[in-house]
């Protein structure tokens, strides 16, 4: 059997350190994950960034096999402009076609519900993804899965669990596909901690 883990990042080095430590621990490239919202065209400079010095989530994923060498830009119901790789977004595109479409179907939610992660825990993540954190997610067998969660909590992974507290503190009960992504100047406000 095998179980999905995932972590979110406020920093983006702290993502690209993540999945280092998932190719320290022989995940392949096929079972690794990375999304980021991009309304800000934050990644945009950051991967080009990285495709030029050869360092940090480009050349991480490309030693798992290239599986995130290119990350991809698409739009994510909810989530608007995004950066992401691997099988997750697959799941995503595939429900959706390409397309934006309603219900938990083609969302990150339904994507990672799909996947086994609690409905509850996959809301958080993508509210997280929304407001401009970074989603790093593995598909592991069992007896990997608390080896695996050591090491992304080791890179900085966020706890969600306070995560969701804090979000349900502002009145956020859900993620809500159908709420409007957030503009360039919320998603920078974000990444700068003077909006959560």
């Amino acid at each position: 059997m095998t179980r999905t883990i995932s972590a979110l990042y406020d920093h983006y080095d702290d993502a690209a350190r993540a999945v280092h430590a998932l190719e320290d621990l022989n995940v392949p490239g096929a079972d690794i994950s990375v999304v980021a919202s991009n309304a800000d065209n934050f990644y945009e400079d950051a991967v080009a960034d990285d495709a030029v010095a050869g360092a940090g989530m480009g050349a991480a994923v490309e030693g798992v096999g290239g599986l995130l060498a290119g990350l991809g830009m698409l739009t994510i119901p909810g989530i608007g402009p995004a950066v992401a790789a691997g099988w997750l977004t697959s799941t995503v595109l595939g429900a959706t076609g390409g397309a934006v479409v309603g219900g938990a179907a083609g969302s990150l939610v339904g994507a990672m519900t799909g996947a086994g992660v609690a409905p509850a825990d996959a809301n958080v993540y993508a509210e997280g993804v929304r407001r401009g954190r970074t989603l790093v997610s593995a598909t592991v067998p069992d007896e990997k899965g608390a080896e695996t969660e050591n090491a992304l909590l080791k890179c900085g992974a966020l706890d969600i669990d306070q995560l969701g507290t804090s979000y349900r503190a502002e009145g956020w009960t859900q993620f809500d596909i159908h709420a409007p992504p957030p503009t360039a100047d919320k998603l920078r406000s974000y990444r700068n901690g003077t909006a959560h």
